[in-house]
């Protein structure tokens, strides 16, 4: 008997702990322990650990800190849900023996555990990982029992800027473009939801017109993933985002604090 352990007990890894607990013996660690269920990690303690389910945020000691972990729990395989840096699979994979695989993780926070079940659970292992097939076979089961669909893709470096082009980047252009309009609107006096009425019959036939709302760009997700690549062009959208709320600022126009991403 093994048990599961997720690590990062936050608004990813609360919601992926819940579901894996359905029909595994499966634990969470934080380092705040009052995120933790103490008593089931330390019944649990003395079981080998399978899988280790990284879900804890990427910031420069990422790579340090899941070696940490490798070394803490010593699992026979190490899944990140985590956003991460491109080529941080990689780099993982050829410091370890044991099989990395990659997952990103899509939805909205507040409803993560509905939003992993609608969306498919994308995954990719390194070519020259050692038991990279047992462990890809494991991990789809293991999504399914969860009522998790998966795809697997064919080298990490596409999925982890998949996930940032892709996803929240792209939201981020997106809003982007809804403060510009918005800006304009304001600019000479008009109606911003009348003037985006326009596009709706275009964006119903064509669904190439989404209408955004233009509110300021917050959260833990579109901002800060900029910086996992750190591209001059995609951090205009950063720029862009501040220099709006500059300009609400100035006009002094009531918006609602509404944050996205």
């Amino acid at each position: 008997m093994k048990k599961d352990v997720v690590v990062g007990i936050g608004e990813i890894g609360k919601p992926i702990l819940k579901l894996l607990s359905h029909d595994n013996i499966v634990v969470g660690f934080d380092l705040n322990h009052d995120l933790m269920d103490d008593k089931k990690f330390k019944r649990y303690k003395i079981l080998k650990t399978s899988f280790l389910h990284i879900t804890i945020p990427a910031t420069g000691k990422f790579i340090n800190n899941v070696l940490k972990l490798y070394k803490k729990f010593q699992p026979e395989c190490i899944v990140i849900h985590s956003t991460i840096k491109p080529g941080t699979t990689k780099k993982l994979q050829e410091k370890l023996s044991i099989p990395v695989i990659y997952s990103a993780t899509r939805g909205i926070h507040k409803r993560m555990i509905y939003d992993l079940k609608r969306y498919t659970k994308f995954f990719v292992i390194s070519e020259n990982a050692p038991r990279g097939k047992w462990a890809s076979s494991r991990f789809v089961k293991l999504m399914k029992y969860c009522g998790i669909k998966t795809k697997k893709m064919s080298k990490p470096e596409t999925l982890e800027f998949a996930k940032i082009i892709c996803d929240t980047s792209y939201l981020g252009w997106l809003v982007n473009y809804a403060q510009l309009s918005n800006r304009i609107a304001i600019q000479y006096g008009i109606d911003y939801d009348e003037m985006w009425s326009f596009s709706d019959e275009i964006h119903k036939f064509l669904e190439n017109r989404p209408k955004m709302y233009p509110g300021y760009i917050g959260g833990h997700c579109v901002i800060p993933n900029l910086n996992l690549i750190n591209d001059e062009t995609l951090n205009l959208i950063n720029k862009m985002n501040n220099s709006y709320a500059k300009k609400l600022k100035k006009t002094k126009l009531k918006f609602t604090n509404r944050k996205l991403g």
